[in-house]
């Protein structure tokens, strides 16, 4: 089986349980780091998936990172070959512009937990595994709009576009549900400053709220993410 490409942009915003999931199951994988200079793979053909993490950056900002113009190729192909994507908080928006799309700024950025209210009750159960709202982690200031082709499956009070489907095969969520504690707990302690700028904003929990939540959420967040990790694999090139 080829390895799934997975895609981390910079040091502190790691593959979690993704790629644990993925081990459990058996399945290879290749991570290349922009944060270190690797070099993006020319073609997705050589791989069964794509994924794409997250980053503070703008999907906007192909300027200052080119290698985002870069994935955007890659999404383009991945669409073309019908090798699956996932894409999480950047990610997502990667795919979202790379097939069209807008990607802006939010009215209120969401930062902590959120309840996501999955719209359809059999797409709750196939990717969510029953959990409707499902509870996950957000740190994001932008969004996405829908691609052409896309069904939105996945709201929040604050923002609408939370999860897009393409052919029931290619996943683009603004949430974090890769989150592991450690993670989550960087990002708490280092960006305090971040979350204290927008924290008059009722989408955004204090970095304390954040940290007491740990003990109890991650597990919770890990097996919505084992679920929705279980449906998407099923879709990987297994040849």
């Amino acid at each position: 089986m080829k390895p799934v490409a997975i895609v981390q942009q910079i040091h502190h915003d790691t593959p979690d349980y993704f790629t644990d999931f993925l081990d459990s199951e058996n399945i290879p994988w290749q991570l290349f780091r922009m944060d270190q200079g690797d070099e993006l793979p020319t073609t997705i053909a050589n791989f069964s998936g794509y994924c794409m993490l997250g980053g503070p950056m703008s999907v906007n900002d192909e300027a200052i990172y080119p290698w985002l113009s870069t994935e955007m190729q890659l999404v383009k192909e991945a669409y073309e070959l019908d090798i699956p994507m996932i894409g999480h908080c950047l990610g997502g928006q990667l795919i979202a512009k790379g097939l069209g799309a807008t990607v802006a700024p939010v009215p209120m950025p969401e930062i902590g937990w959120c309840q996501i209210q999955i719209h359809d009750e059999k797409e709750a159960s196939e990717w969510f595994g029953g959990e409707n709202p499902a509870k996950l982690f957000q740190w994001h200031g932008e969004g996405f709009q829908l691609p052409a082709g896309a069904r939105l499956i996945a709201s929040s009070a604050h923002w609408q576009n939370q999860a897009f489907l393409i052919n029931n095969k290619h996943l683009g969520m603004q949430f974090h549900c890769e989150v592991k504690e450690d993670k989550v707990k960087h990002w708490s302690i280092e960006e305090r400053a971040e979350i204290e700028s927008v924290q008059h904003h009722a989408s955004v929990q204090s970095a304390d709220e954040i940290l007491a939540s740990l003990a109890k959420s991650i597990p919770e967040s890990n097996r919505i993410a084992h679920r929705i990790y279980s449906r998407w694999i099923q879709g990987l090139i297994r040849a």
